[in-house]
């Protein structure tokens, strides 16, 4: 059993080539995967391993960063290992918006969990808004919530744009760091009541029961996994090895879905060359499963 291990922290943050480099070799020594961004402003990530390993990379954050709390973090299991790799990248922002916040900004936010989130987004008047890409919107929402259709984090102040700003906004994204970066923007074009999904929608299905809950399908996550339900249970979606984009049980009964080839998203999209070199992919993948093996092209570990 892996521990898998989600967090973010808002923190300024200096040396940090230095850091990816002592971060990069704990990853290895402690045989854990995943991915960690530093960033000037902070740090945001997911990790997978031993708990004891997993423990110890936690202590090995505060310390090395200064720091005695994260700001947001999600724990969760897995019966198999869900990252291929271990990486340490360093970029601008931990999420990429054209704005960086500090601790001090991001104490302005208004957060909500629970019973008072359900009770804020059951309003007639409250603008629920979906912060994460199409796709994972599709895989599962709160109820009304709506999604504004970008593929790139960094045009989500052009949709924020189209708000009314005495209009009451509830945002949430997967573990929170998206809408932290979102409500400091609002705040600072004039939005007043906007408020956001305590430690995200994973903190929401694993601390609020099911008969409670107005979050409707699964939740999307960025490793092998690739969905989660409440108490952060494995889903029930897959990967098409076609488009990469995430497919339900009843997608795999369609006729244009084919295992490790096609699915009802990309079928009419791909050329038949296209087909036949993912078929050939597949049977290389099936025989290497046979012998024990993985193969180099294997994408997924989930059953």
């Amino acid at each position: 059993m892996f521990s898998v291990f989600g967090f973010y922290k808002f923190k300024k943050i200096s040396l940090l080539k230095k850091h990816k480099e002592f971060f990069q070799s704990e990853f290895l020594n402690n045989k854990v995967r995943g991915i960690l961004i530093l960033s000037s402003e902070g740090i945001n990530g997911t990790i997978s391993g031993e708990k004891k390993s997993i423990l110890k990379i936690k202590n090995f954050l505060k310390k090395k960063l200064k720091f005695s709390n994260f700001d947001s973090s999600n724990h969760s299991i897995s019966k198999f290992q869900p990252f291929h790799r271990g990486k340490v990248k360093v970029k601008k922002e931990v999420v990429p918006i054209g704005l960086k916040i500090n601790s001090k900004t991001k104490r302005q936010n208004k957060y909500l969990s629970g019973k008072s989130w359900n009770k804020l987004i059951s309003k007639k008047d409250t603008l629920v808004v979906d912060a994460r890409k199409p796709f994972e919107f599709k895989v599962g929402t709160f109820k009304k919530a709506i999604n504004p259709n970008i593929t790139n984090f960094r045009d989500f102040p052009k949709y924020l744009k189209k708000i009314g700003k005495k209009q009451p906004v509830a945002m949430f994204c997967t573990g929170g760091i998206r809408c932290e970066k979102a409500s400091v923007y609002l705040k600072q074009k004039g939005f007043k009541n906007v408020f956001q999904l305590k430690g995200g929608i994973l903190n929401y299905l694993d601390g609020v029961e099911k008969k409670d809950s107005l979050w409707k399908g699964e939740c999307y996550v960025f490793d092998n996994r690739v969905s989660l339900k409440h108490k952060l249970k494995q889903g029930s979606f897959s990967i098409c090895s076609g488009c990469r984009t995430p497919i339900s049980s009843i997608e795999k009964k369609s006729n244009m879905y084919e295992k490790g080839v096609s699915c009802p998203n990309c079928y009419e999209q791909l050329t038949e060359s296209q087909k036949a070199r993912f078929r050939m992919r597949q049977k290389q993948i099936n025989l290497a499963k046979s012998k024990g093996n993985k193969h180099m092209f294997q994408k997924e570990y989930k059953v």
